[in-house]
Order: structure tokens, then C-alpha cells, then sequence
């Protein structure tokens, strides 16, 4: 079992921790429906880059 050397000092630590909530989650616009969602993703309609990829919640 790993076991550290030296005890990591706190400001080590927050240094460690600063990038993790840096920057909120990226937004995109649906073209076709106008939602807001996240980029890379289906939005919640149902519709990718345009297109009707998958059954939305309401269908």
C-alpha cells in the first residue's frame, strides 16, 4: 500500500483544487428549436446539429 513521504500543506492542496471550477459547463443553441444545451450533447428535444436524432421528452 502507497504511503505517503510528507504531508501535502493545504496550500498544495487548494493549488491542486484551483482548476476545478474554473469555468461553467459550454452552451449551445439548437438551430432548429432555439434550446439551450450543452455543447456535444442531444438537446433535450431530441435534435443534434440540426437533425431529429432520438424520441425528445414530450414525444
Amino acid at each position: 500500500m502507497a504511503v505517503q513521504q510528507n504531508k501535502k500543506s493545504p496550500s498544495r492542496r487548494n493549488m491542486r483544487r484551483a482548476h476545478d471550477f474554473l469555468h461553467p459547463a459550454p452552451l449551445g443553441v439548437e438551430p432548429t428549436t432555439g434550446e439551450v444545451h450543452l455543447r456535444h450533447h442531444v438537446s433535450p428535444s431530441g435534435y443534434y446539429r440540426g437533425k431529429k436524432v432520438m424520441a425528445g421528452k414530450k414525444d
